[in-house]
C-alpha cells in the first residue's frame, strides 16, 4: 500500500515535467540563413551567434499594401520566421491584411496558433466558429482588438466604406493555415459571398 502514494507522485511529476512549455535556452536565435536545409529540426538552426546584427531583428515585409486585384479583394502578408530571422523560436507569426470594399478573408483556422487581430484602418465583420457550431461575431473599428481562439474557423468582411488595413499577431513562428471554404468550393465569388452573408 505503500507504493500507492509513491507512484501517485512520481505520476504527478512526470506529468508536470512533460506538460512543461519549452523555453528557450539563450537570449535570441535569428535563422541562420543557407542555401540549403541539411538539418531537419522542429524550427530552424541558429545563425552563428557571433555574426547577429541589429539587421536580424528588423522586416519591411510589411510596410506596404498588398494586392487586393483578385475575386475576394484581400491581400493578406504574413511573416514568419522562414521570413524573418529574428522571430526563430520566439513563438511569434505578424500579419498585415488588406481588404477593399467588400473584400474578405474567407473561412479558415490556424492549427498551431491564436490570432490576436488589430484594426489599423477601417470597419471591419469579424467572427468564428467554435466546437459547437456557435457563431461569434462583431464589428470592430480603427483601434479595437479582435481575438481568434486557436485552430477555430474565422473570418473577416470589410463593411466599411473605405480600404481597411488589419494587423495580426500569432503566438507560433509556423502558425500553418486551413482553407475552409477552398476545400468545399470552387473560386466563386457569389458563393463565397452567400457563405460569409450566411454567418453575418
Amino acid at each position: 500500500m505503500t507504493s500507492s502514494p509513491l507512484f501517485f507522485i512520481l505520476l504527478c511529476v512526470c506529468i508536470k515535467i512533460c506538460s512543461a512549455d519549452h523555453q528557450n535556452l539563450q537570449d535570441f536565435c535569428p535563422t541562420a540563413t543557407t542555401t540549403k536545409q541539411t538539418i531537419f529540426v522542429n524550427g530552424f538552426p541558429c545563425k552563428d551567434p557571433s555574426n547577429i546584427t541589429a539587421s536580424d531583428f528588423k522586416s519591411s515585409k510589411m510596410n506596404g499594401s498588398g494586392d487586393t486585384d483578385n475575386f475576394l479583394r484581400s491581400a493578406v502578408t504574413i511573416v514568419t520566421a522562414a521570413d524573418f530571422p529574428g522571430l526563430n523560436t520566439l513563438g511569434l507569426s505578424v500579419a498585415r491584411t488588406d481588404l477593399e470594399v467588400d473584400g474578405m478573408v474567407v473561412l479558415h483556422s490556424h492549427p498551431r496558433a491564436t490570432e490576436t487581430l488589430f484594426v489599423y484602418k477601417g470597419v471591419v465583420l469579424a467572427g468564428f466558429l467554435d466546437t459547437q457550431n456557435q457563431l461569434f461575431q462583431t464589428k470592430i473599428r480603427e483601434g479595437d482588438v479582435f481575438v481568434f481562439p486557436r485552430g477555430l474557423p474565422h473570418f473577416c468582411v470589410n463593411v466599411g466604406f473605405e480600404v481597411a488595413t488589419l494587423y495580426s499577431v500569432l503566438n507560433s513562428q509556423n502558425p500553418g493555415e486551413v482553407s475552409i471554404s477552398g476545400a468545399y468550393l470552387e473560386p466563386d465569388k457569389d458563393m463565397l459571398h452567400k457563405l460569409v452573408n450566411n454567418y453575418i
